[in-house]
């Protein structure tokens, strides 16, 4: 029986690529990954119970059914244009809320970017929530669309209500008051931090993911969490706290340099985040889309999901989800 709530989504992937007969094109002609392309075909196939295409090492073609289906579904998704732009959606979907945690150098930002340039007609705009466990919750509830960081960290009922893919393992490094001991080192050893109070965002309810991940490094390691403190805001009051407190400070590779300070990568281990960009489930987006393929792109271009032998990622990681 065909089923009478097949998405447009699923219609228009697959009209893309009976058009191209080519799945990486038709990929980059809807700004998503050709993995995603892909499940989504095969999904439509499963829905509808029949073979949409025969695939080979060397060409796609649409088989009998797909040939069927192919004026069929255009027909639906004329009628899906037309409904859409009968209630003022023709003027294009709305601004995509993209939280980047900082307004400053990260991965985020640089996923970004390149969903930008792939999706020039859509307004992403960026916003800065600091912490996942606070974007989470404004994804949740519909108040922001997007957001990066540590999911696996997140408790498990707000976590169920994303989707989300992996988009890096992030090395760690350590931000230093400039005159301190270790400063004057390239990289910093883990057991060089051995009995250093080193801040991860304690008692900052926007953070926990964070928060966590560290108390997870640091066990065992003689590496004491520093306690709660309020939390700087700009990069004077980070200066003055960092000179009143004199403690180290958990940050990813690419953290934004401070005045009065250093950052240093840690090794020995080299300690990874694993980065994942979520939003809400059943969300759809054009923009979201240039963001899922940006972020697959540079995933394989980067080597971002490459763990290296020998280092260190949180215990009990769920397989790196690609989009969901």
């Amino acid at each position: 029986m065909i089923p009478r709530d097949v998405e447009p989504r699923l219609l228009r992937g697959f009209v893309a690529a009976a058009e191209e007969l080519h799945f990486t094109r038709a990929a980059a002609r809807l700004y998503v990954a050709q993995q995603a392309l892909s499940r989504d075909v095969r999904r439509l196939e499963h829905m509808l119970g029949a073979p949409l295409f025969t695939r080979t090492t060397r060409q796609v073609e649409l088989t009998a059914e797909g040939h069927r289906l192919l004026p069929l579904a255009r027909r639906v998704l004329r009628a899906h244009d037309d409904l859409a732009a009968a209630f003022g959606a023709a003027a294009g979907p709305r601004a995509l809320l993209v939280d980047l945690n900082t307004d400053g150098p990260s991965t985020g930002r640089t996923v970004l970017e390149r969903a930008r340039e792939l999706a020039p007609d859509c307004e992403l705009m960026a916003r800065f929530e600091s912490g996942l466990t606070h974007a989470a919750a404004e994804i949740a509830a519909g108040r922001l669309d997007v957001s990066f960081g540590y999911a696996d960290g997140l408790d498990p009922a707000l976590r169920a209500r994303l989707a989300r893919r992996r988009v890096r393992y992030e090395p760690l490094a350590v931000v230093l008051p400039e005159d301190h001991p270790l400063a004057a080192r390239d990289l910093v050893p883990l057991d060089a931090l051995a009995g250093q109070r080193v801040y991860t965002g304690a008692g900052n309810p926007r953070t926990l993911e964070w928060t966590g991940l560290a108390r997870e490094l640091f066990a065992g390691r003689g590496i004491e969490a520093a306690p709660p403190a309020p939390v700087a805001v700009g990069k004077e009051e980070f200066r003055r706290v960092m000179a009143k407190t004199r403690n180290p400070v958990l940050a990813t590779v690419d953290f934004l340099d401070m005045p009065g300070s250093v950052k240093r990568p840690l090794t020995a281990p080299v300690p990874l985040s694993p980065l994942s960009m979520v939003w809400r489930k059943g969300f759809s987006h054009p923009g979201l889309d240039a963001l899922r393929a940006a972020a697959a792109a540079l995933a394989a271009e980067r080597d971002w999901l490459e763990v290296p032998p020998g280092s260190w990622v949180p215990a009990g990681l769920t397989p790196a989800p690609g989009d969901g």
